[in-house]
């Protein structure tokens, strides 16, 4: 997302008027006259506001322009709901307001929904984590975290999770000096292990002497002993006893790997 655009939705951004503090009073008193045009400019005077906040979620695949907008959004509902009786700057009012359009757009409008209640969970873990290193100086453990915020490590590690953006498995990661290297390429394949390949080998080489016996009896691997009939019931023993083998070769192989060290 490009933040040091000049123009943005057809708004010169280097040219945004800035109003002083009495400027600002003025202009408010006329708005809680019903002022429309005080209104405009009140708004236009703190465009700014709108630029440092999405400056924050530059990370976010979405477009600077439509961020811009919807904070603009943010921006007015803010304008029309001020108190300037409460003592309280206009930018500390506004600010939150246009934080939290942004982020109700980008968790209604996400390309895998959220619930909300998880992406609350996510977004106290987040707080409590940055007030966390502000006082202690370290990053604190997952524990700690639920500690202060009451919620289980388990269902802080998943809303975490939850909250991120989904990544292509073609997104290049690394494309200098030879063969690009995507992420499909760092995914290790559990499913389809040698192992198991060998061990689906072993059932159909099984699966095929059964069938082909004409007397309808066969041995089971390494036994040397005729099972008596060809059923299903035998043919699950076989798949245990190949399983059972298979589990025996995994612990010899770490058994000896352990010796080696």
């Amino acid at each position: 997302m490009a933040l040091n655009k000049v123009e943005i939705c057809g708004v010169n951004t280097s040219s945004l008027p800035i109003l002083k503090s009495d400027e600002k009073e003025a202009l408010f008193q006329k708005i809680k006259k019903g002022d429309s045009e005080a209104r405009e400019q009140y708004i236009k005077g703190n465009l700014r506001l709108v630029l440092s906040v999405i400056k924050r979620f530059q990370n976010s695949n979405e477009n600077a322009d439509d961020l811009f907008q919807i904070g603009c959004i943010g921006l007015m509902k803010a304008v029309d709901n001020f108190d300037d009786t409460l003592n309280v700057k206009f930018s500390t009012y506004a600010v939150p307001m246009i934080i939290g359009e942004i982020r109700r757009y980008l968790r209604d409008y996400n390309s895998i929904r959220v619930s909300r209640s998880l992406r609350d969970i996510a977004y106290k873990a987040i707080y409590a984590k940055e007030n966390y290193i502000k006082k202690n100086l370290k990053e604190p453990t997952i524990a700690e975290i639920a500690e202060e915020i009451g919620v289980e490590k388990k269902m802080i590690v998943y809303a975490l999770d939850a909250i991120q953006n989904p990544v292509s498995l073609f997104e290049p990661v690394y494309a200098e000096g030879g063969d690009t290297l995507y992420v499909m390429d760092q995914i290790s394949d559990k499913k389809n292990k040698e192992d198991y390949w060998l061990e689906n080998l072993s059932l159909q080489e099984a699966r095929k002497n059964a069938d082909g016996s004409s007397t309808g009896d066969w041995n089971l691997p390494g036994t040397g002993q005729s099972t008596g009939k060809n059923s299903t019931a035998e043919y699950e023993k076989l798949s245990s006893f190949i399983t059972v083998q298979h589990l025996h070769s995994e612990k010899t192989l770490r058994h000896k790997d352990r010796s080696v060290l």
